[in-house]
């Protein structure tokens, strides 16, 4: 054994319990109908014309009943007699590539056999006008040539900004429509000017293209599909800033404060832009966007298999395996940190030979004398908030706080015998 192990290997173990946390389950079950009611909004869709080609927008994230939601849109438009077709809307992400972009879609379950339509996957822009400080706007080859476009994203707090719109319906026109030419030049001036960028991009696309309606998506604490929103394009950014409140109340949250280590199981593009939202983590890459208190440290174990070696994100953490860094994977992790210019997401944190060593790091590193006492979580990933496990020192606050009921009893973490938990 090596000193680093050694050194790290005589930290002592919490034992850990599992709780259980509380969140809103109000869903939409009947996702086909969910989209219907929406866009019979009054008004909403009647710029669709017979004949028309239509270009609707699919994003990389893995946004609950996506694939239901544009197979809908798609279906809705069809009836119309429009003649849709759907474009990959996710700038740099898919390794920048036509072919990576498409392969997404599919993982996503987004595919023309399933929508009934067919995908347009290309990186190639057009120019449709300026800024007005005389900036070039560009989209989606294909979208531009089409003779209109539907904007469909998910509406949410970003992970490296906070500005009146974040992810949603503005940033996929100004991001994701963009590909990676046009996500660059939104991204060139940095983090601390992501927020006007998006709004500036974002109307100047609202002005040269012909927006025909976008469906915004809001989404429960268990990221189920709750809200679906039909949007005209003269509401976009005052309709987006209200729905991006009515989704930062909604999101879920780890319901214990003062956490000395935070361990993650698993992080991935699937789960996240930055792999881990750190709007849960309070674990941020930028200065830019603010949330919750960050733990002392924070342990990522491992990556999701749907993540294809993107580690985005991982720079955010303090400790590490080895398993995972050999995962990673810098032509799908670079291109995104490149075009986002936030190296600080990518940089590989110490690398433990296993999980229970990068656990005890953690803990060693965590700041404080007495580590029987330390103030441990863990979860599943970001997306997994409704069971996780507290160490014994937190058993009180449990028991104390509302929304959370303590299952099981105490028992130590369970490592194989090459000292991993899974």
């Amino acid at each position: 054994m090596g000193v680093v192990n050694a050194l790290a290997g005589r930290m002592p173990l919490p034992r850990m319990i599992q709780v259980e946390q509380y969140f809103d389950r109000t869903a939409i079950t009947d996702i086909g109908g969910g989209v219907r009611d929406a866009l019979a909004k009054e008004g909403i869709s009647d710029a669709v014309r017979p004949g028309m080609s239509v270009a609707i927008t699919a994003g990389s994230r893995g946004i609950s009943n996506i694939a239901a939601i544009l197979k809908a849109v798609v279906n809705i438009l069809k009836e119309k007699g429009a003649k849709p077709f759907v474009v990959p809307a996710m700038g740099s992400h898919g390794g920048a590539t036509a072919s990576g972009q498409l392969e997404i879609l599919t993982a996503l379950g987004i595919t023309e056999e399933y929508l009934g339509c067919p995908i347009r996957s290309s990186m190639e822009v057009k120019q449709i006008g300026t800024t007005p400080d005389g900036r070039p706007v560009q989209i989606d080859a294909f979208a531009a040539s089409a003779d209109g476009i539907v904007i469909v994203n998910r509406v949410k707090a970003h992970t490296s900004f906070t500005g009146p719109v974040e992810s949603g319906l503005m940033k996929m026109m100004a991001i994701g429509l963009a590909k990676q030419a046009g996500a660059e030049v939104c991204h060139q001036e940095g983090y601390a000017r992501i927020a006007d960028n998006i709004r500036k991009y974002g109307n100047a696309i609202l002005e040269h293209a012909n927006i025909l309606f976008g469906l915004a998506i809001i989404e429960n604490a268990f990221d189920d599909t709750c809200e679906l929103h039909a949007v005209s394009p003269a509401h976009f950014e005052k309709t987006e800033t209200e729905l991006l409140k009515r989704s930062k109340s909604l999101m879920p949250r780890i319901m214990f404060s003062d956490i000395d280590v935070l361990v993650v199981d698993k992080m991935g593009k699937n789960i996240s832009g930055l792999g881990m939202d750190p709007h849960i983590t309070g674990c941020f890459a930028s200065p830019y966007a603010s949330g919750p208190k960050r733990p002392d440290k924070l342990v990522v174990l491992d990556l999701t298999d749907e993540t294809h070696g993107n580690a985005n994100g991982i720079g955010v953490a303090d400790v590490t395996t080895r398993r995972l860094v050999e995962k990673f994977d810098s032509e799908a992790t670079y291109p995104n940190a490149l075009t986002a210019t936030l190296t600080a997401a990518v940089r590989i944190p110490m690398a433990m030979d296993n999980q229970k060593l990068a656990i005890q790091t953690g803990i060693k590193t965590a700041a404080g004398f007495n580590k029987e006492t330390i103030r441990l979580v863990r979860i599943a990933d970001t997306l997994s908030l409704s069971k996780i496990w507290i160490s014994e020192s937190m058993l009180e606050d449990a028991l104390k706080t509302p929304g959370v009921t303590v299952l099981g009893e105490l028992k130590p973490l369970a490592f194989d015998s090459e000292g991993n938990l899974f």
